[in-house]
């Protein structure tokens, strides 16, 4: 198809970033009929077609692409990719976004991105690998310092373990590999590696051929609770562009980091076409690669494509023709930051209950220079929109500064309801140099004779 042409799109996931994707290529003066697979109440709303069926039945989807005849396939969570859908439909005829089954190995198998950093030497905490809970506990135990355990596999995010001690090192190779509390498969082999100290930047690049165009690098959030306490969780939030992210940086980065690992790829036959996601630790010592992610980021991509200006069909058309050289130095972007705040269901990353309406949403797309991005929502059979998922929506918004996005932001959360909602309330504070505020003490429990009728209330 000519660059220009009108294009029938069909985007593969379900989450905020799938609703982002949809609501900026629907932007596009060449957009014909979206289709999203599976979708979400946000994607409908955008006029996409939300298909009864996703990534798990191929055939349906290749079909669908026959019938519709569609253009461009974007592929956004990682399952797909490393299920190797991309290949399907290529081999089927298809121009797809997105990386193939081999490339996505990169953020399918922990073990296989910590080798393949070793072999390209990029910097990266010093690991060690192990198929078998013995020897990783006898490695734990002869370390003096914090370490982190990764799961080999596919965990949607809740893979990594930080662990502040020995004890809670040892719980983690038990959970992960004789537990198997992420799956028997992801268990089999787990990558134990040093804890980096600093501050973490998400480096985002599209690639293709021998074309690397790093992206305004962004601030997630992984922990559930401000400060960073609590579980890891597939993100709470985003900021972008994060002023840690110098020019001087990224240029390191593209130079350090990108160019070894895609040039790897490249030698060993299975070339990387797509987004490339490095999770970087900015340490005493320089930079680190924590992880490499072989799509989108969620919740990044909110941000980042809330201050893109240039045509998004264009761009991730040209990455699957290889002609992305042709927008080196042609992206256009908003000069505005962008804020994203994470709202979640009560219990998430842990258990959680689905079907609860949501009210507030077009209040707080009424205020200038927001959007709600739906990750975990539905329409039910009373046609309301209600929860779907642990994280929820992704409200965004743009500011004349981080202070203002982040103000805007949280203006916008305050008129979103439903039941159980949680969020952080210091997105970006990082990059605002705001103090963390302690956490509130727990009120210990009054004697029963002491206690009013309704049970202990705390003070605020």
């Amino acid at each position: 198809m000519p660059q220009g042409d009108p294009c029938n799109l069909l985007i593969i996931g379900k989450g905020g970033r799938e609703h982002a994707l949809v609501w900026k290529l629907k932007q596009s003066p060449r957009a014909g009929k979206i289709f999203c697979a599976p979708g979400n109440a946000g994607t409908a709303g955008e006029g996409a077609t939300n298909l009864p069926f996703d990534h798990t039945d191929p055939d349906r989807l290749a079909r669908h692409c026959e019938k519709e005849q569609i253009g461009l396939v974007i592929i956004g969570p990682e399952d797909p990719l490393a299920g190797g859908l991309s290949d399907y439909l290529r081999n089927k005829g298809f121009k797809v976004f997105g990386p193939s089954k081999d490339a996505a190995r990169i953020e399918g198998s922990k073990v296989f991105a910590k080798e393949l950093m070793r072999h390209a030497d990029v910097p990266t905490a010093d690991f060690q690998v192990f198929d078998h809970p013995g020897p990783a506990r006898t490695y734990v135990e002869t370390r003096d310092y914090p370490v982190v355990v990764k799961a080999d596999g596919l965990a949607a995010g809740k893979g990594v373990v930080v662990c502040k001690d020995n004890a809670e090192a040892l719980q983690a190779v038990r959970r992960i590999m004789t537990d198997e509390e992420f799956g028997s498969t992801a268990g089999r082999k787990i990558v134990v590696e040093k804890k980096l100290e600093g501050e973490e930047l998400s480096v985002l690049a599209l690639v293709s051929g021998r074309t690397i165009l790093p992206l305004p690098a962004c601030q997630d959030h992984k922990a559930v609770f401000d400060g960073d306490k609590g579980p890891n969780t597939g993100g709470m939030g985003a900021y972008c562009p994060a002023p840690a992210g110098t020019p001087s940086l990224l240029a390191d980065l593209e130079k350090d980091v990108f160019v070894p690992i895609v040039h790897a790829m490249k030698r060993g036959r299975y070339p990387f076409q797509g987004v490339l996601y490095a999770g970087i630790m900015l340490t005493n010592q320089g930079s680190r690669v924590l992880e490499f992610n072989c799509r989108f980021g969620d919740p990044e991509t909110q941000p980042v494509l809330m201050r893109l200006k240039s045509d998004l069909i264009d761009l991730l058309e040209a990455v699957a023709d290889e002609r992305l050289h042709e927008f080196e130095d042609k992206v256009e972007w908003d000069t505005r930051p962008a804020v994203c705040v994470v709202l979640c269901s009560g219990g998430y990353p842990g258990k959680y209950e689905n079907g609860k309406p949501i009210t507030g949403i077009a209040e707080a797309e009424a205020l200038a220079d927001v959007k709600v991005f739906h990750a975990g929502t539905k329409i039910d059979d009373k046609g309301r929109v209600v929860t779907d998922g642990g994280r929820v929506l992704g409200v965004t918004a743009l500011g004349k500064d981080l202070a203002a996005a982040k103000a805007r932001a949280y203006e916008a959360v305050k008129l979103i309801s439903f039941t159980g909602m949680h969020y952080r309330t210091d997105i970006a504070d990082k990059a605002l140099k705001v103090k963390p505020v302690a956490a509130p003490v727990e009120a210990p429990k009054l004697p029963a004779k002491f206690r009013r009728p309704g049970g202990d209330k705390p003070t605020t």
